[in-house]
């Protein structure tokens, strides 16, 4: 009996598994999982509650999931497709590469789009197909997969080496208290300094090696160097 509370994960697995919507599979499980759990609607809220007010990066996580979930319900997904057409000579590297950028600068400030499932898949994945579609080509399915990972390997780039330039924020401080146990007391600010040129040289690293991969993986599946 105590493996039918584990039944959220397999719910899951087999939604991934079957490319299902990510929102609403990790709600679906979610909610099984407090059922099967004995905590019923009334425990489920109240859990619900208490990481809201406890913990303010879940509740900011919540409420991205809900607004992603509802605009792609309402055409997100065609309306960012569309937007990047519409961008002369716009390739899949460029999109994936012009994120990584905007997505450094607001995790310097601490600032989340709710990662690879609320922002990456929704938004910057429709944008890069988008952006093949606008050459005339039909997007490979190749292509594709490669593209999900490399959309999110630059959410990751950004997102480790940025989020250090955030003074207080939890990398930060990570940092801090390690330097401390070994004996090297600094400040956030001469920490924030020093990451600077790291966060930059990451992001124009990735940016540059995504944006040749994609031409790379272009010419190999369209067969020209658009």
């Amino acid at each position: 009996m105590e493996l039918i509370k584990l039944s959220g994960i397999l719910i899951v697995i087999i939604g991934f598994a079957l490319k299902l919507d990510a929102i609403l599979i990790i709600l679906i499980a979610a909610i099984v999982t407090a059922l099967v759990g004995n905590l019923g609607v009334i425990g489920l809220l109240e859990t619900l509650g208490t990481s809201f007010i406890a913990n303010r990066n879940m509740a900011i996580f919540i409420l991205i999931m809900l607004v992603t979930g509802t605009l792609e319900r309402n055409g997100l997904k065609p309306a960012a497709a569309s937007l990047i057409g519409k961008i002369r000579n716009a390739s899949a590297g460029a999109v994936i590469g012009a994120y990584g950028i905007m997505r450094g600068i607001f995790a310097a400030f601490n600032v989340s789009f709710g990662g690879v499932a609320g922002f990456v898949r929704p938004i910057v994945m429709p944008m890069a197909a988008g952006a093949i579609e606008a050459r005339g080509k039909e997007p490979h399915e190749e292509h594709v997969e490669w593209l999900k990972g490399m959309a999110s390997g630059m959410e990751n780039i950004a997102w480790f080496f940025c989020q250090v330039l955030f003074v207080g924020g939890s990398g930060a401080l990570l940092v801090q208290s390690t330097l401390e146990t070994l004996g090297y007391k600094t400040s956030l600010i001469d920490l924030a300094k020093v990451e600077i040129p790291v966060g930059i040289f990451a992001i124009v690293t990735g940016t540059v090696y995504y944006f040749l991969k994609d031409r790379k993986l272009y010419r190999k599946y369209y067969g020209d160097k658009k």
